[in-house]
């Protein structure tokens, strides 16, 4: 019984430590990021405005959302390719489950990329340009 967990403490451990690295080796440069994201909604015949918002990114926290996940939504799913970072977010609302997934590649300090959202047969494109611009406060 001992072995097994013993076993089980260090396949975690090396998951965990092999997840740092890949973020460590990503080409994305931490700090204070001004993000925009344009949105297109299929069918809709009015362009909504680019929103732009600021977000602190580092090697430990990578994926650029506006807000962090809450008890009513979840990162289930999220990996690193290269300098591409794809990430699967599942939010609970009361008109039903929300399914975002995104994916940004990054360029030292700037990213382009898209989130594709579902929710009941509407589906939403945001795509994404972050540009570095500071520090963390």
């Amino acid at each position: 019984m001992n072995k097994k967990f013993l076993v089980l403490v260090l396949m975690f451990s090396c998951f965990f430590v092999a997840f740092n690295v890949m973020a460590e080796g990503l080409n994305m440069k931490e700090g204070l990021w001004q993000i925009t994201v344009t949105m297109e909604i299929p069918g809709m015949s009015i362009q909504m405005p680019p929103h732009t918002f600021t977000h602190c990114l580092t090697k430990t926290d990578y994926i650029p959302l506006k807000e962090k996940p809450n008890k009513d939504c979840k990162i289930i799913k999220h990996d690193i390719v290269g300098d591409t970072v794809t990430w699967i977010v599942k939010c609970k609302t009361p008109e039903g489950s929300v399914i975002s997934k995104g994916k940004v590649t990054y360029k030292g300090t700037t990213f382009d990329g898209v989130v594709k959202i579902e929710q009941e047969g509407m589906k939403i494109t945001q795509k994404m340009k972050g540009k570095l611009i500071g520090k963390c406060k």
